[in-house]
């Protein structure tokens, strides 16, 4: 062994090191995605430097989602995140209009094997003014990004005594439940966000009940009759009990109490201490919500570094927690576990109403 080769990592090193196997590596030099920083002239055996584990985990990881192509493009914008980020989030869509495209392809198989197949439908019967409730609650949340259709609309989830509507721009996600009577298996659907506004606007009219009918190719609510029929979304929504993760079932760190009218009114107080971010190209108003060792909730300087108080800092773009006031009222209870941990806005009087908003890094 030379004396350069002596600080560097064998391919057996770098393999126990990335998670990769040494066949791998080798096939990841001879494609140009990942060369050593010396191959030995004689034995051909490769050796790498320390700098190049990161490079071969980052490898490691995204070999088991995206072609060799994307992996390239990746490892050469990773001094870049923002960059490979967007190329990760434009894999995604590919993937989840290539499953929407084979969930269409499957269902139009299935009508083929068995056309005389008699369409399942579920009914349900629940309080229109406790509908109207639950879109109010959700409706600002809705995705508005053309380049993600699957997060244009409001998810109904329909199960045994009730319906959930969830919504979620990947910032921000919203969810309400409805009682209602059930007539049918648990289904789901995801509503398009025009629709949505029409059935808002048909909620505003009389009569204490609505019907929705929720079939594979159309959603029917009926109100006082009138009716709104609109065709489903054809993709798959992300499951937000997987989005939500530790939120729906561990209790947070802290449960702050807050009156929605008043911390409305201090966000948007002409002295209140703002920083402006940008992303995706929008320059986005951040404020800091501060919490001391006596759990006294305050505005605090998003710019400052640290707190002068030593306690829990969160960053939040202004805007989405104002939407989350307003969609919320007055009575409400913030649940906070650290700076990078979701900020859950909870209503008081319905243990199912709640939004969720991603923190801003300070």
């Amino acid at each position: 062994m030379t004396a350069v080769e002596s600080e560097l990592r064998s391919i057996g090193e770098l393999a126990r090191a990335s998670g990769l196997t040494v066949s791998a590596l080798r096939f990841y030099d001879r494609t140009g995605v990942l060369t050593p920083t010396r191959v030995d002239p004689v034995t051909g055996y490769r050796w790498y430097a320390d700098d190049q584990v990161g490079p071969a985990r980052l490898v490691a990881g995204l070999r088991r989602v995206t072609p060799l192509a994307g992996i390239a493009e990746a490892l050469r914008h990773r001094r870049h995140p923002a960059e490979v980020h967007r190329l990760l989030d434009a894999h995604l869509r590919r993937l989840e209009d290539g499953l929407a495209d084979a969930r269409r392809e499957l269902s139009r198989i299935r009508s083929l094997i068995d056309p005389e197949e008699t369409t399942v439908t579920t009914r349900l019967l629940l309080s229109r003014t406790d509908l109207a409730a639950a879109v109010d609650a959700v409706r600002f949340a809705v995705g508005a990004d053309p380049d993600l259709p699957v997060l244009s609309g409001v998810l109904l989830e329909v199960e045994a005594a009730g319906v959930h509507l969830v919504a979620t721009d990947r910032h921000r996600l919203a969810v309400a439940r409805v009682d209602a009577t059930v007539d049918g298996p648990p289904v789901r659907a995801l509503v398009p966000v025009a629709a949505v506004d029409e059935l808002r606007a048909l909620l505003d009219g009389d009569g204490a009940s609505a019907e929705v009918v929720v079939a594979a190719d159309r959603v029917t609510v009926a109100v006082a009759g009138r009716t709104l029929t609109t065709a489903p979304l054809p993709y798959d929504f992300p499951d937000h009990r997987r989005l939500l993760g530790a939120k729906l079932g561990a209790a947070p760190a802290y449960r702050i109490p807050v009156n929605g009218a008043a911390l409305r009114a201090a966000l948007t107080a002409d002295d209140v201490r703002v920083c402006h971010q940008t992303h995706d190209g929008v320059e986005h108003p951040v404020v800091a919500l501060g919490l001391d060792h006596g759990g006294e909730l305050r505005l605090v300087d998003p710019a400052a570094v640290g707190d002068p108080d030593g306690g829990l800092r969160v960053g939040l773009n202004r805007e989405y927690l104002l939407d989350a006031l307003d969609a919320g009222g007055n009575q409400l209870v913030l649940e906070l576990d650290g700076p990078i941990t979701p900020l859950a806005v909870r209503r008081t009087d319905d243990a199912h109403a709640f939004s969720v908003l991603m923190p801003v890094r300070l």
